[in-house]
């Protein structure tokens, strides 16, 4: 045996790093098993001839090109006689892409009940199943970047740039955060008790909805079709993607490769169900009693409809609707500094952007200079496609891409001529442009609308567009009135020369989400919430609360000893009650003995409850 002191000597510094390498390695061999079942799992899911390089479609002047409706020379042969249809063209060019067979009601119904009965078997997944899903998506995303972004150029008109920003830059960003905290944020959370309670423990258990849907808009087909996708597998639910029947090409591809990748981990891919259709068939997606959530993103108007349909189940709904987001620019702000994360903010994607800025808010000292640095900029701006055909090098001078259709540029050119009516300077943009190579591309000149005031539309209702509104102020609390004086209230932004003092405006602005000296960056960052308020919407996607929003938070309560204390009822408590007075008296003690503020009050509780007791 050894002696005491030997084994504090020798014992201990034998022992120790032995039984340290030995945890250790328990636990090197327990996370390689958790990697191990979600590793990324490779899948092919090859790029629609569409999206080739060389590829050329057949250009029609035809009215479709705005409403995206049926033309019946564009059909594909054997259609259905009687249905509805949804033709695709490339709104930079024209180009005829595709036509589709628009959902009808009954086959809404049909693919919400596939992803119900999916959904039976998945949602007993673990967490490490569903973490390899979103590995083996981001995998692919990751290697297939390219293609990836030439579909979301050709559907939408947009540059390869802004879709690397806004679609795979973002998506990436949601995958990460998931991976690395979707299980922290579901897994069952342990909640603190009273006094009363001390013999029990109390946990928060986040389960599956079921199945969800997800009505997206057209803007970035990649991210607002696989961001509710992604957070929905995660916490355990199948999903119902509507998209908007200006993407249905890119969006149809998009699913496939999420439904692809659920096959290979061993999952149905009925979890994953798309639907496209007309608003006269969309009730049949938000008035199903199948459906446990919804969330929407697009415009006021539609958003309030999905609302109140939603009300005939009380089927909860995340609105993520317009903006008209400001850029508060406190006086002394370095404008050099800061003009290029402006004009980024401003026309990323040609305006069409529900976190874009659309208020430039700088004080009068700065106002003439700022002006003169983004008319500069600006009217240098050249719109374009990026994709083929187009004249060699041309490629290369591309700022702005498309807008999705013409339909809004009488809207736009008549609120931009109501605000020179009322005073404004425009001096570039302002009307639709006409391209010397895409006569069908939809268009808009980048624009710059100086001195506006704020009673006028265009500095009232969201623009979408690549217009920039420059408005000046005089005082802090007038730009702070100026930004918060619109129905809307999405995000914002403050630059300036103090932090403080930008916090301090922040802390003001009406909105769900701001920005401090840069733009945007709220949504990069996958483990906040987003949403707005006012007219903007309500509820929240992104962050813990917009993944717990897909589930059901059960609260369950167990006893802490059960061998040791149980709750029981007192006598005088006991049904059929001999006293009412007596009881009375019980519970009002009770309450006291707990509640009461001070010792005193305590202690003359305690004494009406022993009363009542004693009895």
């Amino acid at each position: 045996m050894f002696h005491s002191d030997e084994y504090d000597d020798d014992g201990v510094d034998f022992i120790t790093p032995l039984t340290v390498f030995f945890v250790l390695g328990i636990w090197l061999v327990f996370r390689r098993y958790q990697d191990m079942r979600s590793r990324a799992i490779p899948f092919r899911w090859h790029g629609p001839e569409a999206a080739e390089p060389g590829w050329i479609g057949v250009t029609v002047n035809n009215p479709s090109l705005d409403s995206h409706r049926r033309d019946d020379r564009l059909l594909p042969p054997f259609c259905p006689p009687g249905r509805e249809y949804i033709t695709s063209f490339d709104p930079a060019t024209g180009m005829h892409i595709h036509t589709f067979v628009a959902d009808d009601g009954g086959e809404i119904t049909h693919k919400i009940e596939k992803a119900a009965e999916a959904q039976r078997l998945y949602r007993g997944t673990s967490f490490a199943d569903r973490r390899r899903v979103i590995r083996s998506l981001k995998k692919w995303l990751v290697e297939n970047q390219d293609v990836c972004a030439r579909v979301a150029c050709r559907d939408t008109g947009k540059t390869l740039v802004d879709a690397a920003l806004g679609e795979i830059l973002t998506t990436c960003s949601k995958m990460d955060w998931l991976i690395s905290n979707g299980e922290r944020v579901l897994k069952p959370e342990s909640r603190r008790t009273n006094l009363m309670l001390s013999y029990k423990t109390s946990e928060v258990h986040f389960e599956p909805l079921g199945v969800v849907a997800a009505i997206v808009s057209w803007n970035y087909p990649l991210h607002n079709a696989w961001s509710p996708i992604l957070a929905a597998l995660f916490a355990g639910n199948g999903v119902v993607v509507k998209c908007s029947e200006h993407v249905i090409w890119s969006t149809t591809w998009f699913v496939g490769a999420v439904q692809e990748c659920l096959r290979v981990c061993g999952h149905n891919p009925d979890l994953v169900q798309l639907v496209c259709c007309w608003p006269n068939q969309a009730e049949a997606l938000t008035k199903s009693p199948i459906i446990k959530h919804i969330t929407f993103i697009g415009s006021e108007e539609v958003g309030r409809k999905v609302a109140i349909a939603a009300t005939d189940h009380l089927t909860p709904v995340t609105l993520e609707l317009g903006g008209k987001d400001p850029a508060v620019i406190m006086p002394a702000t370095d404008l050099n500094k800061w003009i290029s994360i402006w004009m980024r903010g401003i026309y990323q994607n040609s305006g069409q952007n529900c976190i874009g800025i659309e208020r430039l808010i700088v004080h009068t000292s700065q106002y003439d200079e700022l002006y003169m640095m983004l008319l500069e900029r600006v009217a240098k701006l050249t719109p374009g496609s990026v994709l083929p055909p187009q004249a060699e090098g041309y490629i290369n001078a591309i700022d702005c891409g498309a807008m999705i259709s013409r339909d809004r540029f009488d809207f736009l050119e008549q609120v931009i001529q109501e605000a020179k009516n009322a005073g404004a300077i425009i001096e570039a943009g302002g009307t639709r442009f006409r391209h010397a190579y895409h006569e069908e591309g939809a268009f808009f000149t980048p624009t710059l609308v100086g001195d506006v005031p704020q009673e006028t539309r265009i500095a009232q209702e969201e623009l979408f567009a690549p217009v920039a509104l420059l408005m000046k102020y005089d005082t802090i609390e007038e730009a702070i009135a100026i930004a918060n004086g619109t129905r809307y209230g999405l995000g914002a932004s403050v630059f300036g020369p103090s932090e403080e003092k930008c916090m301090q405006v922040a802390k003001e602005l009406e909105c769900g989400m701001v920005s401090i000296n840069d733009f945007g960056v709220f949504y990069l960052n996958q483990d906040l919430p987003f949403g707005g308020v006012k007219a903007s919407g309500y509820g929240r996607f992104g962050g813990p609360e917009g993944l717990r929003s897909l589930t059901n938070p059960k609260a369950i309560v167990v006893d802490r000893w059960p061998w040791l204390v149980q709750t029981s009822i007192p006598k005088v408590l006991d049904y059929p009650i001999a006293s009412l007075v007596q009881s009375w008296d019980f519970v009002s003690g009770l309450v006291g003995v707990l509640y009461a503020d001070t010792w005193h009050a305590r202690f003359r509780s305690l004494t009406k409850l022993m009363g009542a007791t004693g009895r």
